[in-house]
């Protein structure tokens, strides 16, 4: 019997989940959640006469669910995942979980009561690119990592409220973030500054800053640089992150490692394969099995990622270093 996926939001990032879904032997979306009910039926007509509703209460009590997809900006985070703990239904949401920390911690803490399988959308996590990287780095001892995520300002206009965003780091650059806890360990204390160059004086309203560098120092000692922009003309950008170690230099992008050790610098090729496929794979092996082992990001493990950029967004704000702890 297919497992039955409601999916809330009906933006780009709903369609590519539902999509993958769709594909799947074991699940199937049986419910779409829009902000508004037209929303929702006008993209429900592409799943197999999936059914469209303009309020989470009315898709909970309509549907026996056995998941939910959380597809939804920043700023509209709380109510829905209140209403999924509170109905016992497991859910993936996507990155980032909210523009602050209170409402993700509270929520963390009722997940964890609830016992109930999340999962958070950092797809870099499952790519072969990043795990060949951490299975390079496991033996080494990392000492500095510099990182970029440069580009355009999406066209959306919450996007360039800081006030609904979070800002780019928060929203956008959270992936490098993530990717860092991921192969260097937890961080202690940040420190962030940002600027408004560009964008204000080329769109109305624009509040989120639009270049900006945070400082990481990791619990083990290393330090990271992590530098973003979204002043760049469209079509023009740079993400990924460098690592300099005890063994070499490691460099990873979304499609090549490039190290450089002893024996000379080499590129090493990535075997191409669907890091939101695999996501999706991993969440609904858990809701079939229970075994949740696969999933590589859940709901209390994405606060802690959530945490360094609101560290940084308060240190950016302040003007002074942020230890986590006091967070």
């Amino acid at each position: 019997m297919k497992l039955k996926i409601g999916i809330i939001g009906t933006g780009w990032f709903s369609g590519k989940h539902a999509d993958i879904i769709s594909a799947m032997e074991e699940a199937e979306v049986t419910a779409i959640c829009g902000s508004s009910k037209e929303k929702a039926e006008k993209m429900a007509v592409d799943y197999n006469g999936a059914a469209g509703y303009g309020d989470i209460s009315d898709m909970i009590s309509a549907e026996k669910l056995d998941a939910a997809y959380i597809c939804v900006p920043p700023m509209s985070h709380g109510r829905i995942e209140e209403e999924l703990i509170q109905a016992g239904i497991p859910f993936l949401v996507e990155k980032p979980l909210a523009n602050d920390f209170a409402l993700p911690k509270n929520i963390a803490a009722k997940v964890k009561a609830a016992s109930l399988i999340t999962s958070v959308g950092y797809h870099f996590r499952y790519s072969p690119a990043t795990e060949k990287l951490k299975e390079i780095l496991s033996e080494q001892k990392i000492g500095l990592i510099t990182g970029a995520w440069m580009g355009d300002m999406p066209e959306t206009a919450w996007w360039r409220k800081e006030e609904k965003s979070g800002g780019q780091l928060m929203e956008q650059t959270t992936h490098i973030v993530d990717l860092l806890r991921y192969i260097a360990g937890e961080a202690e204390e940040v420190y962030a500054v940002t600027g408004h160059k560009v964008n204000h004086l080329s769109y109305e309203g624009v509040t989120a800053a639009d270049v900006g560098t945070v400082s990481i120092k990791m619990t083990n000692g290393a330090v990271v640089s992590l530098s973003n922009t979204c002043i760049l003309p469209q079509g023009v950008g740079e993400i990924g992150f460098t690592v300099y170690s005890d063994r070499g230099i490691t460099s990873w992008s979304p499609e090549e490692l490039v190290v450089q050790d002893k024996q000379g610098k080499q590129s090493i090729e990535i075997m191409e394969e669907n890091p939101y496929k695999k996501e999706s794979e991993a969440f609904l092996h858990a809701l079939k099995t229970g075994d949740t082992s696969r999933i590589l990001s859940n709901y209390e493990d994405a606060l802690q990622t959530q945490k360094i950029t609101y560290a940084a967004a308060v240190s950016a704000k302040e003007g002074r270093p942020v230890k986590l702890a006091d967070i």
